[in-house]
């Protein structure tokens, strides 16, 4: 059985660092529908660190709404950058 992507059952705020940085990427992966492959989510705490490449502009603002909107994350520092072609 494959893995669901995202399931509502992820919500509780009680995860370890690594788990959150998982769940936030799980969500990027469903909501925003973009190549996640060069891009990278770590946890401290309740903060987010996302970083890596994305293809344009528009898609870094939309990672980092989705980030923030994932239940257990309080701050997102977005250092991700447009890869240059």
């Amino acid at each position: 059985m494959r893995k669901q992507i995202y399931i509502h059952q992820d919500d509780h705020s009680d995860l370890t660092d690594d788990e959150l940085a998982g769940k936030v990427m799980r969500y990027i992966r469903y909501s925003v529908l973009i190549d996640t492959s060069g891009l990278s989510v770590m946890a401290v705490g309740r903060t987010v660190v996302l970083s890596g490449y994305v293809s344009c502009e528009a898609e870094i603002g939309c990672i980092e709404q989705a980030a923030a909107s994932v239940i257990g994350v309080h701050l997102v520092e977005n250092t991700v950058e447009v890869m240059k072609h």
